[in-house]
């Protein structure tokens, strides 16, 4: 889940937008700096700066996100001129007691088996309360109980996303019944 933050646009608006035609990277590795609350290199700071030599565009808006709940990167993205860069943090380390017993490691949960796969026909519902509508499509990937995939409904326009029900039957995100 990224987290959008533009607390760091007046640290990036500061510097005149005529001066420069590329964005500064290392107004990047401030704002990041700010983002994390720790410095690069330290633990949960950046690994390393943002790389000098790349030549982004200039961006009056920066948005800064973790690139997952684990916040092991930092995403800096662009909406307009489009860009991205990921920027690896550290990892916290902790201090391991001196007999501390291994930690047992779950078995991975097993994938749930598809009920739905790729080239499969399918009904598309979605309805309330006094109403519903069908439509046949087919299948773009393969989807378990409650997975999300893409299914073609018309081939004029692009695929519209779907969730399974049960074999050859699924339904528009929210009209799951």
């Amino acid at each position: 889940m990224i987290r959008h933050s533009l607390f760091a646009a007046t640290v990036l608006i500061a510097a005149p937008a005529a001066a420069q035609t590329y964005q500064s990277t290392a107004q990047l590795d401030e704002a990041v700096v700010q983002f994390t609350g720790a410095s690069i290199g330290m633990d949960g700071g950046a690994q390393m700066p943002v790389d000098p030599r790349l030549k982004l565009a200039r961006c009056a808006m920066p948005q800064f996100g973790w690139l997952s709940d684990r916040q092991d990167a930092v995403v800096i993205s662009c909406m307009g001129p489009a860009w991205k860069v990921y920027v690896p943090v550290r990892r916290m380390t902790r201090a391991m007691p001196e007999r501390a017993a291994p930690t047992p490691v779950a078995a991975a949960p097993a994938k749930p088996e598809p009920v739905i796969r790729r080239g499969d026909p399918i009904m598309v519902e979605a309805g309330a309360a006094g109403f519903s509508i069908t439509r046949d499509g087919v299948a773009m990937g393969d989807a378990p109980v409650g997975g999300r995939l893409m299914v073609k409904v018309d081939p004029a326009k692009p695929p519209i996303q779907a969730v399974a029900l049960e074999s050859g039957r699924a339904a528009l995100p929210g009209f799951t019944r």
